[in-house]
């Protein structure tokens, strides 16, 4: 009985962290160097994977040039929905799914300082894990993560080694005086 309750336990705790991660991802917000695919259900010449340039404006087919950065995947989909609907298509299915997140990037005291492609999860831990480490010199208590926010103003957070790192960030490691 007591294996029962310990296997009930790990199961509620796993599944409340990857509902928290699936709840941060989708209210990910679309940028510049995302890898995108927009699918409308049977109308394959309106699907297309593209990645989203600097200037976050794509080319759509019949609704022209459309500005895509800030918006959560669900927005970007309501958006296609309401510009298809009608004059276009009866009722359109349509899916926007981010098939390769933007890189973030991690400088100061780790080994391989530079950008790496992001992965759902990471920490800032995890990130410097793919940067080679933490150097002998690294200060696991001065970190801190660049961040854009809503309003699309960058600003610096204090972090911690458990941290989420978001696509896009930049992670500073800065260095020990000890």
């Amino acid at each position: 009985m007591k294996a029962k309750s310990v296997l009930w336990l790990w199961l509620l705790l796993f599944s409340g962290v990857a509902w928290s991660l699936d709840a941060s991802l989708s209210q990910y917000k679309l940028g510049s160097g995302d890898v995108i695919k927009i699918t409308v259900f049977g109308q394959e010449d309106l699907s297309l994977t593209t990645k989203l340039p600097n200037h976050g404006v794509i080319n759509y087919p019949f609704l022209g040039d459309i500005s895509v950065i800030g918006l959560t995947g669900a927005e970007f989909e309501a958006k296609l929905y309401a510009g298809l609907k009608g004059d276009y298509l009866v009722e359109p299915s349509v899916s926007v799914t981010v098939i390769e997140y933007r890189p973030f990037f991690i400088d100061g005291e780790v080994k391989r300082p530079g950008g790496y492609p992001y992965q759902p999860g990471l920490s800032v831990n995890k990130a410097a894990a793919l940067a080679g480490g933490f150097t002998e010199r690294a200060s696991k208590t001065k970190i801190f993560i660049r961040r854009e926010n809503d309003s699309g103003q960058q600003e610096q957070l204090s972090a911690q080694s458990t941290d989420v790192v978001l696509p896009g960030d930049i992670v500073t490691v800065q260095q020990s005086f000890f």
